[in-house]
């Protein structure tokens, strides 16, 4: 990662929600090679375009990592106005001073821009797209926002993403940290039949992030794909790891009606070179971890 980094003529990084679950790692290994800023609120607010551009002008970085957000689904959906100022506004206002400065934009985007695609094949960028969710429709325009003021951003929608590690207890949990949880106490386990995505670890995410640095202007999936609904996941790691899956059951309710289907095609990103284990491989590939 290191001598990655030192191959590059970048040097100034800012990351924006540095203090989140993918920014506050990003931070950690970027750090290491890189001049990284990650600023508060009080020093950059995302709702405020003087702030944004003042900050961007001062600093002056020359690769933006752009993860702030409000990213639970359920409070956009009932504050639509509230979320859309940061996370469509927010990412327009950077844009636009990453294009005044020559900055590369990396934008954090969404798989949850499928939700509500049908059929039940992994997704693909080229895809026409209207999303369900409000989440989903506020990372859709953020990303035309970028390409409208910054047609040289990176748009990467992301996964689920995991890691057993916690940096801060603020951190909520995540997939593997409830599965590691449920598998310890003996409790049981209950996953969707009808949810298909891909689930990704965290840290391949970071690591390949320099991959993207010099990507051409875009939107690009970012992740493992999977073939398996939530629930099929679940029971062959439990069998990979040589657990019983008699604790595990079937939630059949959640997207019965219309199975939710996310999961992404990661063919552009493979033709840079960019590629990531599938769900399960990589989830058992580290099963010395994981016990």
């Amino acid at each position: 990662m290191e001598d990655k980094g030192k191959n590059m003529d970048l040097r100034r990084m800012l990351v924006t929600g540095s203090t989140g679950f993918l920014g506050s790692r990003i931070v950690r290994e970027y750090g290491k090679c890189f001049q990284v800023s990650g600023p508060g609120h009080s020093e950059m607010d995302l709702c405020d375009e003087a702030s944004v551009k003042a900050y961007v002008d001062r600093v002056r970085p020359e690769v933006v990592i752009h993860c702030g957000a409000v990213s639970d689904t359920g409070w956009c959906q009932e504050h639509p106005e509230e979320s859309r100022r940061i996370n469509v506004d927010g990412t327009g206002y950077l844009a636009r001073a990453c294009a005044e400065i020559g900055a590369k934009l990396i934008f954090c985007s969404s798989d949850q821009i499928y939700f509500g695609s049908r059929g039940m094949e992994a997704h693909r960028e080229d895809e026409v797209v209207s999303p369900a969710g409000e989440y989903g429709r506020q990372k859709l325009e953020a990303e035309k926002r970028c390409m409208e003021l910054c047609p040289d951003s990176v748009c990467l929608r992301l996964c689920w993403m995991y890691d057993r590690e916690r940096l801060s207890e603020r951190e909520h949990g995540n997939f593997l940290t409830a599965f590691l949880e449920a598998l310890s106490k003996k409790q049981e386990m209950v996953y969707p039949v009808y949810d298909y995505r891909g689930i990704t670890d965290v840290n391949l995410v970071v690591e390949k992030l320099c991959q993207t640095f010099y990507l051409p202007g875009g939107v690009y999936n970012f992740g493992s794909e999977n073939e398996y609904n939530t629930y099929e996941t679940v029971r062959r790691l439990l069998e990979g790891l040589g657990y019983s899956t008699e604790k595990l059951k079937k939630n059949e309710t959640a997207f019965a009606g219309n199975p939710r289907n996310i999961r992404i095609h990661m063919g552009k990103a493979e033709k840079f070179g960019i590629e990531f284990p599938k769900t399960l491989e990589q989830l058992l590939s580290a099963n010395e971890r994981l016990l």
